[in-house]
């Protein structure tokens, strides 16, 4: 019983640590890159749309994206989500295509985006928390013997630990490639 309620919340932490290497995908180190726009949502015949899905997103150089939309009626739809997603980017309509110039980071936006990487660090851990509260509730609610739940208890607490000391890496490594110029 306590070895399914570890495997479902080490499963569930595996799943914390996935998102947050999803979401440190946003965060540019002054390269191009296609996922920069994962988050952008398009107001596009009255739905929420990925900009991924009514577009062809591509790098035609190191520091410049280019969006050719498969339906040209939704240019100004796609320039204005890219607007209020504040990327940090200005498209440039040509009425063909958007091109997103990506600016050199300055020494002040590398810390900028060093701090959203911490905060996104800080909320894995956070959910990785709860994930262990969720399962020191479980184990409880099996009404074992005090023994067995305390070595429940004591697994799950390696996993968190297990968990968090790979959220701090992945942090870590996210802030050298911010910071190397």
């Amino acid at each position: 019983m306590i070895e399914e309620i570890l495997l479902e919340t080490e499963d569930k932490m595996i799943k914390s640590i996935d998102s947050l290497k999803d979401r440190l995908t946003n965060i540019r180190a002054g390269r191009a890159n296609p996922s920069m726009l994962d988050g952008v949502k398009v107001e596009y015949y009255g739905a929420e749309t990925p900009l991924n899905n009514i577009a062809n997103i591509s790098v035609p150089e190191a520091r410049k994206l280019q969006i050719k939309p498969f339906d040209k009626n939704a240019l100004s739809d796609i320039e204005k989500a890219i607007y209020e997603a504040d990327l940090g980017f200005t498209p440039n309509n040509n009425g063909e295509c958007i091109f997103i110039t990506i600016p050199e980071l300055t020494e002040d936006r590398r810390k900028e985006f060093v701090k959203q990487a911490k905060k996104l660090g800080e909320e894995a851990k956070i959910a990785l928390r709860n994930i262990r509260q969720d399962a020191n509730n479980d184990i409880k609610k099996l009404e074992l013997n005090e023994d067995e739940e305390k070595y429940g208890q004591n697994e799950v607490q390696e996993l968190i630990n297990k968990y968090n000391k790979q959220v701090d890496d992945i942090i870590d490594e996210k802030e050298k490639e911010l910071m190397t110029i």
